[in-house]
């Protein structure tokens, strides 16, 4: 009978999803469901709707709400996490600002300008969950869905004696496309997948033991199968592995294919292929408007179906009977993969039963795979350590030194936009209170500025020489 907190209850479609999972596991029958958020308005509608699902579906089990957070911690078993600071107003400013610089993202929400200042959102909020879990609830798993997810679980690894893992779809979602590609059923495939949150790498694909690579590569030289999935396959057919995430996250990870609009019309703009131009911002706005119109869960079935695609349930499950599972999670390196940084996140094989999670030791990943996932975890570690320290300057740096934002802009824009996200922002960041970047001017240089003398540079005045022989 586990005692259940979900924080961040006022996700509507999230919350019933998980909700939905957990009562259709006979497993967690008579378990307790402690719904918290920050207001009522949305948490008293995730509330009745659940006791109409338990009362439609016959499961034994109650639920309650709450607005405060210690209520719903103490004495929980399992924390699932879900929070959104600043709703979709905060995600606007994430993705107008950047935009209007010329960072184009499709996504916004792990790395760029836009996850990295939702990481400075999260990551005080997330901290602060950690610390009241330490004193109510010592012994209890903190499931996290908050993103960006591998900054967030970078923070929490730093919580001595913490219990976590960050969870997330790509591993099992992408799955289905590869079997579709194949030509296999998803549960004959044999994998192993490691990297980085929204970059891990499918290091085995094998079915009866036999490599399933080659076919998957063969049919990505295929019009109909590459057109689907082009900034995923053209990254396996240059670095030879394929990975755990769409388009949409991946033109945003790496400074090829968003970066000017020829790379954008031959790699994400195709409408229906998941890289537009703000496909996810978009999207939040049309849920968040149609929410404050009418209340959906009024319309929606109570009737218990077949398990979602998420791990939380499973994890629960295996906890609570014994039963083993794997997943992919996001945990602290603490040596599971070699050649990235011990204490960053990664996304590693994890099996569980009733002795808890159960890490997989990777060794090295391939090096141009790692090499890779190193432009994104440099970027982390700058974010995280912007977190806890308030320093805009680290702000400012971790924002500079993004694949993407530094193939676009200089780094006087770059000040320039996390100055103003900085400020505008303010009210959702309080480790910033009291604190501006500092202004960088501009050096003007006359046309007829004595320059300083300098030693001549023996390379140069040999080219030097040759240029003006040539010239003669």
């Amino acid at each position: 009978m586990a005692k259940i907190a979900m924080i961040g209850a006022g996700s509507l479609v999230f919350c019933k999803t998980l909700l939905s999972d957990f009562l259709a596991t006979p497993a967690l029958g008579g378990s307790e469901y402690r719904l918290m958020a920050l207001t009522h308005r949305r948490l008293d509608k995730m509330r009745d709707f659940t006791e109409r699902m338990i009362r439609d579906n016959g499961v034994k089990a109650t639920v309650t709400a709450t607005t405060d957070c210690r209520e719903a911690l103490r004495g929980a078993d399992y924390v699932v996490i879900m929070i959104q600071v600043g709703g979709v107003n905060a995600f606007q400013l994430d993705y107008e600002i950047p935009m209007n610089y010329g960072v184009d993202n499709c996504i916004g929400d792990t790395m760029g300008p836009g996850g990295i200042f939702r990481a400075q959102r999260h990551i005080p909020a997330l901290l602060e969950i950690a610390a009241e879990m330490r004193e109510l609830c010592p012994n209890a798993l903190l499931l996290n869905y908050a993103n960006p997810m591998a900054m967030c679980c970078w923070a929490l690894g730093t919580v001595s004696g913490l219990r976590f893992v960050g969870l997330c779809h790509g591993v099992q979602t992408t799955m289905d496309l590869i079997a579709s590609y194949v030509g296999a059923k998803k549960e004959e495939i044999d994998f192993v997948a490691a990297g980085i949150n929204h970059m891990a790498w499918f290091l085995r694909l094998e079915k009866d033991r036999k490599d399933l690579y080659p076919l998957l590569k063969a049919n990505f030289e295929k019009p109909g199968f590459y057109a689907n999935e082009k900034v995923r396959g053209e990254v396996m057919r240059h670095f030879g592995y394929f990975m755990t995430e769409s388009t949409g996250h991946l033109s945003e990870y790496l400074p090829y294919f968003r970066k000017n609009r020829k790379a954008l019309e031959l790699y994400c703009d195709e409408p229906g292929f998941g890289g537009e131009t703000g496909a996810y911002y978009h999207y939040c706005r049309m849920i968040d408007d149609k929410f404050q119109m009418l209340d959906p869960l009024s319309i929606e079935s109570t009737k218990l179906g077949a398990r979602s695609a998420e791990y939380c349930s499973h994890i629960i499950e295996a906890e609570v009977t014994g039963h083993p599972f794997r997943l992919n999670g996001n945990i602290r390196n603490d040596g599971f993969i070699a050649n990235l940084p011990d204490g960053c996140c990664v996304e590693v094989p994890i099996y569980v039963d009733r002795m808890g999670l159960h890490p997989t030791h990777i060794g090295d990943l391939p090096p141009q795979l790692a090499a890779l996932n190193m432009t994104n975890v440099m970027v982390q570690q700058l974010s995280v350590q912007a977190a806890l320290t308030g320093d805009p300057e680290t702000l400012m740096q971790a924002c500079a030194l993004d694949p993407l934002t530094a193939s676009l802009l200089t780094l006087k824009e770059i000040r320039r936009m996390t100055a103003e996200m900085l400020e505008k922002q303010r009210e959702w960041l309080p480790q910033y209170a009291g604190k501006k970047l500092k202004d960088v001017p501009t050096i003007s240089i006359p046309k007829d500025v004595p320059r300083q003398a300098v030693p001549t540079d023996p390379a140069l005045a040999i080219a030097n020489r040759f240029t003006r022989l040539a010239q003669v």
